[in-house]
């Protein structure tokens, strides 16, 4: 279906929480910053925002700080073939439309590029926890399969993979393993393939990799807490992965914490400044992970570590660790509250 190009357009002073909006809602993977005569100021794309966000800048920032003010552009006379081509040799998704004037026109974009992908790459969805902070919910059920709205967490998390191009999928268990199992037996109801590593013992998020059959393809590896409920776009965090070939990408999510009461700076008994109830901004670790061969393949086997020790070892080692900043809705299951609030979003998501 033809997508219109009319609906991303925004202003120059509209916040980047708003391009995101037009970015996720209406699937062209940019935003059109135009003036009121609607010349082109420049264009704003889903990594220009995560860029933005590791820098400091917080959503309600103006688009006209982060967005792309030379983009790659075409005019009306410019043939499909042609523009296809161009988008080829300058490895982008789509290309503004405009006059000598610079007036937009519109949006050429390579429809291919919206199909879904096919990925190779296995997926490691973290199942073996007790769940203890949902008890008494997870006395005589494993915190995956308690249900989300009309499935349990665990299968929402899987038919979003699938969604996405993904096939082979690998599931840690420990507490009660057996549940898991058979309701998911070997995928072959959502024609995929399941691998089940099982831990006698709790190794941790790390120590779970060194189950994994050594002969896995020599890929990425995206994992994933089995609690986790997300709209993340797993495309566009394999793909940074994949430019930058790190050790390993983390997802992060900003985190805000407002101090309760006002801070005071001083130097000995003299007041500096003071800052009424300040809000500090953290990145937390969102349970996602793109971890790269080399690394998962070199856990052994039935050693207890989690990720962020086995993280920092190859920093230790000089490898590079990045981290991926996730806008998109994210909410970890951990206490009963999440558990209603997820009863309650799971409707407006989608998945």
């Amino acid at each position: 279906m033809q997508k219109d190009w009319k609906k991303v357009r925004l202003s120059p002073t509209q916040t980047l929480r708003e391009a995101l909006a037009i970015i996720n809602e209406e699937a062209l993977r940019i935003a059109l910053v135009v003036d009121e005569w609607q010349k082109l100021l420049g264009i704003v794309t889903d990594g220009d925002i995560r860029r933005a966000l590791l820098k400091g800048l917080g959503l309600e920032a103006p688009v006209n700080l982060v967005m792309n003010r030379t983009p790659v552009l075409v005019g009306p006379d410019m043939g499909r073939a042609h523009a296809l081509a161009l988008m080829q040799q300058k490895s982008v998704l789509s290309l503004p439309i405009v006059d000598d004037n610079g007036t937009l026109l519109g949006l050429e974009t390579w429809e291919h590029a919206l199909e879904p992908s096919r990925y190779d790459n296995p997926v490691f969805l973290m199942a073996g926890g007790f769940g203890t902070r949902l008890k008494p919910l997870t006395d005589h059920c494993p915190k995956p399969l308690l249900k989300v709205g009309d499935r349990p967490i665990l299968e929402t998390l899987l038919l979003s993979f699938i969604r996405h191009g993904f096939s082979d999928f690998y599931i840690s268990t420990h507490y009660m393993p057996e549940q898991i199992r058979q309701h998911f037996g070997d995928g072959s109801k959502w024609n995929v393939t399941i691998t089940y590593v099982h831990e006698e013992k709790p190794l941790g998020t790390g120590g779970a990799l060194g189950l994994l059959p050594k002969t896995l393809p020599d890929l990425p590896l995206i994992m994933i807490n089995g609690d986790v409920l997300t709209t993340v776009d797993f495309d566009r965090l394999l793909a940074f992965h994949s430019e930058h070939l790190p050790a390993a990408t983390m997802c992060v999510r900003e985190y805000d914490y407002q101090i309760p009461y006002g801070v005071i700076q001083g130097n000995g008994h003299r007041i500096i400044s003071m800052v009424e109830k300040p809000i500090q901004r953290y990145f937390v670790n969102a349970g996602i992970y793109v971890v790269s061969p080399h690394v998962f393949k070199s856990v052994p086997a039935h050693q207890r570590i989690d990720m962020p020790t086995l993280l920092e070892q190859q920093m230790e080692a000089d490898k590079d660790v990045l981290m991926f900043p996730i806008h998109e809705y994210w909410l970890d299951i951990g206490h009963i509250d999440d558990f209603r609030r997820a009863q309650t979003d799971i409707y407006g998501l989608g998945l």
